[in-house]
């Protein structure tokens, strides 16, 4: 039975009631041959966003011939990554046959290395998560998380008749910084120089994706959660530290090096606890899980969702203390991120049970910034939809963006609507 892990609701703060927000863009077609696969991603972008669509309407949306439309159609048709809906009324005339994307077509399989632990989801084309395993890593050597990872693509594979489109991978960063990768609470020992995709491609013969885990929750917000419909948003994403994905134009914002949004190692506090990178007062010190844990217990042993859930149930004086002294710290960042980024909301979603999430955003008093705007149609803040599972949910969402976003780059005549 398919279960969709993406539920309708979700919490705001620090903003009027919410409008109806405007429609995402969406790229343009474009009609010579050599852009078909571009064409391609155009249509099923359209039909992602839209729902159940005719080759006419389609044409007109992506505004490209109707007859390319009906070629790509004929392909995806004999890919089985569509559905033929049948004919629907709409006016005089034959009616059109509406198509839409076929959740059985194709799976994608995402996995999460976290500090611990090792979680692998399948989503269909639809955006429904088919499977779920969770394993605990006590030894997270590189060698051994790898075998482990290939074992469970293995196995998951064979649960499903539908082609397997690619692998995502995400992890916690900084990658490759020297002084700083593999070392500490909150990142992965010894895989400086570690080539998982390449790794993994020859062991699994598909494509790989790889990225650190807050762009990859940005990402499956945008496909499947909150941002659905929101093109400029900035996500954090709180693993055993923080990180933050942004989303600009549709599009992820990696860096250079895939190293953008790399916030819990900006100094909140001067002076303050030692961080791992050498600094003193970074932003994860103050607000993660981690920071959490250590508020929590004495010897550092991070909280399960069911014990931070109990002790939010119950008030726990220690765990409503640790919210008041982190909202402050956070309450900055985020008035920092919507200067430098100018989003339409920020997106808090990761490890954090939701209830403690949202106490988090109530508490905030973010301070004034370019987002202070009588016409904002969403929160500045709020809560993800695709809960603690996001990174890996954003891991399987990965290769779907790969394979049905259009790319929009600077240098290309592509428009947007």
């Amino acid at each position: 039975m398919t279960v969709s892990p993406f539920s309708d609701t979700a919490s705001a703060a620090n903003a009027p009631p919410p409008k109806t927000p405007r429609a995402a863009r969406t790229a343009k077609g474009k009609n010579p041959g050599r852009s078909r696969e571009h064409n391609r991603r155009v249509v099923l972008e359209l039909l992602r966003r839209s729902g159940p669509l005719g080759r006419k309407a389609l044409a007109d949306l992506a505004q490209i011939s109707t007859q390319a439309v009906a070629n790509i159609i004929d392909e995806l048709m004999n890919e089985q990554m569509l559905l033929d809906l049948g004919r629907k009324r709409t006016g005089r005339g034959m009616p059109p046959i509406q198509y839409a994307i076929n959740p059985n077509g194709a799976i994608t399989i995402g996995l999460e290395i976290a500090v611990g632990s090792l979680t692998a989801v399948v989503l269909d084309l639809g955006g429904n998560m088919r499977a779920r395993e969770l394993t605990a890593l006590p030894d997270m050597t590189a060698d051994v998380v790898l075998d482990l990872i290939s074992g469970m693509v293995t196995r998951l594979r064979a649960r499903f008749q539908a082609q397997l489109i690619g692998i995502g991978v995400v992890m916690p960063g900084p990658f490759e910084i020297e002084g700083l990768t593999g070392v500490g609470p909150t990142t992965l020992p010894d895989w400086s120089g570690v080539d998982v995709a390449a790794l993994l491609h020859k062991r699994c013969g598909v494509s790989v994706t790889v990225d650190n885990d807050a762009n990859a929750a940005a990402v499956g917000e945008m496909l499947f959660g909150q941002g659905h419909s929101v093109s400029e948003f900035c996500m954090l994403y709180f693993g055993a530290g923080v990180g933050m994905g942004a989303m600009i134009g549709d599009q992820p914002l990696k860096g250079a090096f895939g190293n953008a949004g790399e916030i819990g190692h900006i100094v909140v506090v001067p002076d303050g606890l030692p961080c791992q990178c050498g600094q003193k007062g970074c932003l994860e010190r103050y607000v993660s899980l981690h920071a959490l844990s250590e508020w929590m217990t004495k010897d550092g042993v991070t909280p399960d969702s069911a014990a931070l859930l109990q002790l939010h149930a119950a008030q726990d004086p220690r765990l409503r203390a640790w919210l008041d002294r982190a909202a402050p710290h956070l309450s900055w960042m985020i008035g920092l991120l919507e200067n430098i980024f100018d989003p339409q909301t920020v997106i808090l979603g990761g490890k954090m049970p939701l209830p403690v999430l949202d106490d988090l955003i109530s508490r905030l008093a973010i301070p004034t910034s370019v987002a202070n705007r009588r016409d904002r149609l969403l929160a500045r803040v709020q809560s993800g939809q695709t809960g603690e599972e996001s990174a890996a949910l954003g891991a399987a969402a990965l290769p779907f963006f790969n394979a049905i976003t259009p790319q929009l780059h600077q240098n290309e005549d592509q428009a947007i609507v």
